[in-house]
């Protein structure tokens, strides 16, 4: 299985090297490259809109971690290196744009309105080469005018550039239930624990605890998805009680776990 995975990967890749120009302004449609994940580091010449109708989309690049549940999708800049990670199951409705047709912005995290939503599952039906002077083009305006004015969110991990904090982070995003104390690893380093706070304020602008928060609450994502109950997604996402993850996820997410999994 692992190796079939790694052969249709090296096809998709083959094939987007192979693809010179988008045949329209937004490719996107059910059957394209798009709409499948790749998990090997990659890059082109146009803007992703990395997008899940249904699971959790992850996009890691080298300078972050991107994290897209069903009503977010992850902007990727042209010519920037990316990987794109999903569980089995999650339904990719992502797009290729054009850079010239919409203005450019940063990799991050866009909010999905449910105007925004129907755009994207209602072109994912359209040919490849769409009428762009018909009803398809005037959608295709409209989706373009949605995505511009499509919001900003705060769900991504900035990776340091500093090599071992970024070895205590890759830690830290990989075990979510890790409880031990920012001393333990300002001791590793053979620093102190303020100076261990000036290495994280300064390479990721957040500080050592708010970038395990952050961390803990992106891998509570796809556990949500996966219909866990939420006390035990706080326990695998090293929360102590209930009410301390409802309080952090929802001043990240604006809604609280329970609410997150009616709404999905």
């Amino acid at each position: 299985m692992k190796c079939r995975q790694k052969d249709n990967q090296q096809v998709l890749l083959e094939q987007l090297g192979q693809l010179t120009r988008l045949p329209r302004p937004v490719l996107g449609q059910l059957q394209s490259l798009p709409n499948q994940a790749i998990n090997t580091h990659h890059a082109h010449a146009w803007i992703q809109l990395s997008y899940a109708a249904a699971g959790v989309l992850t996009v890691n690049t080298p300078e972050a971690r991107f994290v897209a549940p069903p009503n977010r999708a992850v902007w990727i800049p042209p010519h920037l290196s990316h990987a794109v990670h999903c569980d089995a199951g999650t339904q990719i409705r992502s797009l290729y744009i054009d850079a010239a047709a919409l203005p450019a912005r940063p990799c991050e995290v866009v909010e999905i309105s449910p105007l925004l939503r129907e755009l994207i599952l209602t072109f994912s039906h359209f040919d490849v080469e769409y009428n762009e002077s018909g009803a398809e083009g005037r959608l295709v305006a409209v989706l373009l005018d949605q995505l511009a004015l499509a919001p900003a969110c705060a769900l991504m991990l900035p990776w340091p550039g500093h090599h071992a904090l970024a070895a205590i982070c890759q830690y830290l995003a990989a075990h979510p239930d890790c409880r031990r104390p920012m001393r333990y690893f300002s001791e590793q380093l053979g620093v102190s624990d303020k100076t261990l706070g000036r290495y994280f304020v300064r390479d990721t602008g957040m500080s050592f605890r708010q970038w395990r928060q952050r961390a803990r609450l992106l891998a509570a994502l796809p556990l949500l998805e996966q219909n866990l109950r939420i006390t035990d997604v706080a326990l695998e996402c090293g929360y102590d009680s209930l009410s301390a993850f409802i309080a952090a996820f929802g001043e990240l997410l604006g809604c609280t776990p329970g609410e997150y999994v009616r709404n999905k």
